[in-house]
């Protein structure tokens, strides 16, 4: 039995009786979290864009684009989703089981999936445990097709969201349409065939679509699945299929008897971000953050700032002098600039204008990314940061972190995601449909319909959420659970 037959099976036989506890406490966070970002996102320019060609194409209203009052199709609320869960590069990493793996080839598990779900979800009206079990399944794909594709993928410019992100949507949306182990099959067959995405295209637009295409690849296959659409049976391990084709192999052990043994998520575990940027840039950032706010540094003391790590690094943050907001995602020398003048890093210091100020460009000027030999030997499974800041007294500053936070070594707690989550709601919801939408997902698996989210995430005006014991039992053990 290979991998294709293998994830089929596992999808069409998993029950939600058969989840972890602990696997499902984690998973409320990953949820609120990821729903967080796409709500954030849906006010970028490049889901604005979308959503407007969206309008235009018009269809039936099926499914809500959060943060909006549109509602589309459900392979395009699919679409909007994704690309508002990815605009603002804030969503959460998959982490990697080896140390020849590129940091989890930089998956970005929830977004693909998530918007997928969300758009077939409400139109089928599934209730909170159904989403979670397919969310969960989704995940548990996607990581462990990333996990085993050879490293090759990410290093020869394979955007990894945009081309195994659908593979779990489809695996989630199948579970939702209760298709059998050989439809599945077949939707892995069409799904891997419409996987796409290049990373010369980060910092641009074009990489937040390739997570909300992802959704909608991973939604429409499992749709023609659904009807007798065909497709080869062995598409991943066959020697003309997704694995030979886009890296020249993978490691069969990283798939074979590990799917749900144990959930990915748990071990080696996702990593959610404290900054919208480029997860490559954060340790980094959590360094310079800490040691300005040590030593209460100003841009006016620093001399030059030296940022050794990994050689996958100055890969990915290709931007030595960033013209714009997105480009500054991928910059470290920007993101250590705003860190010093600033001494935050939130979505407030990605836009245009930020970039282009004076004072932000003379201390990028000051800022050198360099591949450390010592960091460079230790493998690419973590982000290994060290940072030489070299003031204008003669005096030297250093440190290293090899993880940031958010990492599950350095976890977030319940109440620091609803406080993230309120961040980025606050662009297009008011505080009370914010507050609904995490008191809702604290306990999402009793809801017996979707509904009422869905109605908080539109902004849709609707009775408050009374809060309940789900609220504070959530909190508790999301917290106790990261910190474990």
């Amino acid at each position: 039995m290979g991998p294709t037959q293998e994830i089929a099976g596992y999808v069409a036989k998993a029950r939600y009786r058969d989840i972890p506890s602990d696997v499902v406490q984690l998973a409320r966070g990953f949820i609120l979290d990821g729903l967080g970002v796409a709500l954030a996102g849906s006010s970028d320019e490049c889901s604005r864009i979308v959503q407007t060609q969206i309008r235009r194409m018009g269809g039936r209203e099926e499914s809500s684009v959060l943060g909006t009052s549109l509602r589309a199709p459900a392979v395009k609320a699919a679409l909007a989703n994704g690309v508002a869960g990815h605009a603002m590069d804030y969503d959460d990493t998959q982490l990697s089981t080896s140390k020849e793996a590129v940091y989890g080839l930089l998956t970005h598990p929830t977004t693909p999936v998530l918007a997928a779900l969300l758009a077939i979800g409400e139109k089928t009206k599934i209730s909170g445990e159904e989403f979670l079990l397919a969310y969960l399944l989704g995940v548990e794909v996607e990581c462990r097709i990333a996990d085993a594709i050879n490293p090759r993928h990410y290093q020869s410019g394979f955007h990894s969201t945009a081309t195994m992100g659908g593979l779990g949507a489809a695996m989630a949306v199948g579970k939702i349409l209760r298709l059998k182990e050989e439809q599945l099959i077949r939707t892995l067959g069409i799904a891997a065939s419409m996987a796409s995405g290049l990373r010369e295209n980060v910092g641009t637009m074009t990489k937040p679509l390739h997570a909300g295409r992802a959704a909608e690849n991973g939604l429409s296959a499992a749709l023609l699945a659904r009807d007798g659409f065909t497709s080869a049976t062995n598409i991943l391990e066959a020697r003309r299929g997704f694995f030979n084709a886009m890296a020249g192999g993978y490691d069969e052990s990283k798939i074979s008897g590990r799917l749900g043994r144990p959930y990915f998520m748990k071990e080696p575990g996702i990593s959610i971000k404290p900054y919208p940027s480029g997860s490559l840039s954060h340790p980094a950032r959590d360094l310079i953050l800490d040691l300005v706010r040590q030593h209460d540094l100003s841009a006016e003391d620093i001399d030059h700032i030296d940022v050794g790590t990994n050689s996958n690094v100055p890969n990915a943050l290709i931007y030595p002098m960033p013209k714009n907001a997105l480009e500054g995602k991928f910059s470290i020398p920007f993101c250590m600039a705003i860190t010093v003048l600033e001494r935050i890093a939130g979505i407030a210091q990605f836009h245009d204008r930020k970039v282009r100020d004076k004072k932000v460009i003379e201390m990028m000027k000051r800022v050198t990314l360099y591949v450390d030999d010592e960091l460079e030997a230790l493998g690419y499974d973590q982000v290994r940061s060290r940072i030489r800041i070299r003031l204008k007294n003669g005096r030297i500053i250093e440190g290293r972190y090899d993880v940031a936070r958010g990492h599950p070594e350095k976890p977030m707690s319940w109440s620091e995601l609803g406080d993230k989550f309120r961040d980025c709601a606050r662009l297009v919801l008011s505080n009370n449909d914010a507050e609904n939408v995490i008191q809702l997902v604290a306990g999402i698996e009793q809801l017996k319909s979707l509904n009422p989210l869905f109605r908080a995430l539109t902004g849709a005006r609707g009775k408050s959420v009374k809060k309940t014991k789900i609220t504070k039992s959530g909190s508790k053990k999301w917290s106790r659970i990261r910190k474990a």
